[in-house]
């Protein structure tokens, strides 16, 4: 009878962290890339990553990852001239 008892509890409990657990990722929005132009209004708290500048002399995609004043996670697309040029 016991026996029966801790195994109709642990029923119980299994299910019930089990409906908790979609809630979580439902409320979890996927980070969509966005792409900068010179209109792009930007509102960047805090700066998570940044990607590298490569040692090349032509134009690069980059990608910067960060948070807004709201706390939502955003990624940035653009461009940037790459670190290998020299002057001579």
């Amino acid at each position: 009878m016991k026996a029966l008892l801790v195994l109709a509890l642990s029923s119980l409990c299994f299910n019930a962290m089990a409906d908790e657990a979609p809630t979580d990722v439902a409320q979890q929005k996927p980070v969509v890339v966005e792409e900068y132009t010179y209109s792009t209004h930007l509102d960047i708290a805090n700066v998570v990553s940044m990607s590298e500048v490569p040692n090349v002399c032509e134009v690069v995609p980059m990608k910067m990852e960060y948070d807004d004043s709201k706390g939502q996670r955003h990624i940035l697309r653009y461009s940037v001239m790459g670190n290998g040029c020299t002057n001579g």
